[in-house]
């Protein structure tokens, strides 16, 4: 596996790995009005992450590879990474959040784009996918600028808060020679 963090692609944000000590204030990111209601967390406190930051240091080959966002002064303000990784098929599934406070900057595609060009590249993977609640508008857009093709709708996917949610899935799809979408 390559230990290697890609380039941000955005010059207000870098990326690191993410480590337990920033369990605090990711919990505190995705739990601020407007970011919640857009995911499938189930989140009650912080140490409902406890299970996350445990797959990211399994020494197996992880199923998950997740990157912190930070600010210039080094403040976590979001993540960026990869679950349900299938080494066999060379397949992922992405999936971001950013606080509000850097919405509407560009952030996200820059990240979207730089992450999924890097991955693709660095592990030879075929596809990489995104699940997003149907009412996401703003990550659907993200996707859409970051080339992924939109495939359908999986109805009634995944629980958000103990309701069956719908959600529409994207693919990003790694030819010969660079990325083209399909």
């Amino acid at each position: 596996m390559c230990n290697r963090i890609p380039p941000s692609g955005h010059p207000e944000v870098s990326l690191r790995p993410l480590v337990r000590g920033d369990a605090d204030d990711w919990y505190a990111c995705l739990t601020q009005p407007g970011v919640l209601e857009h995911t499938s967390w189930q989140l009650s406190s912080v140490d409902d992450l406890a299970p996350l930051f445990d797959a990211l240091e399994t020494p197996r080959a992880p199923t998950q590879i997740r990157m912190a966002v930070v600010d210039r002064a080094g403040a976590l303000v979001g993540s960026i990474g990869f679950h349900s990784i299938q080494w066999p098929h060379g397949t992922a599934e992405i999936a971001y959040e950013l606080c509000p406070a850097y919405w509407g900057r560009g952030i996200a595609s820059a990240l979207c784009q730089s992450v999924s060009r890097w991955a693709l590249a660095a592990f030879g993977w075929h596809r990489i996918q995104a699940c997003v609640l149907d009412t996401n508008m703003a990550s659907a857009a993200v996707l859409r600028r970051c080339v992924f093709q939109h495939e359908g709708r999986l109805r009634h996917f995944r629980q958000v808060r103990g309701v069956a949610r719908d959600f529409d899935v994207y693919g990003l799809i790694a030819a010969d020679g660079g990325i083209e979408s399909r």
